[in-house]
């Protein structure tokens, strides 16, 4: 029989903070597997899984996701409008040189 520390995978390091979470979160859910698998997961353990799997839950994750898209939509809008702003500021002042104004009187 192979000692536990024998069985016990080899992780290459974590190259930084967020891959370290990773790692870390992935041996979290397996050993929470392991444990339901065997029986012997706590009730915070149990609970934990029946609310990811409640519809309420799933409700609010795809929430959550809209509200992302929703976000990006407006950042994208946002910097539209500010090229569209640029753009007519720069026709402005190209239309003020061809008719010879300087375009420091409009400023």
């Amino acid at each position: 029989m192979k000692k536990s520390s024998e069985t016990k995978r080899k992780m290459r390091p974590a190259l930084s903070p967020e891959a370290r979470e990773n790692q870390l979160i992935s041996l979290a859910v397996d050993l929470a597997e392991k444990q339901l698998m065997e029986g012997t997961a706590s009730s915070q353990v149990i609970t934990h899984y029946l609310k990811l799997g409640s519809t309420k839950e799933k409700i609010e994750q795809e929430i959550l996701k809209e509200q992302k898209k929703l976000i990006e939509a407006k950042t994208q809008a946002l910097q539209t409008a500010k090229r569209i702003e640029e753009l007519y500021t720069n026709a402005l002042d190209a239309m003020r040189s061809y008719s010879g104004q300087d375009n420091n009187d409009y400023d």
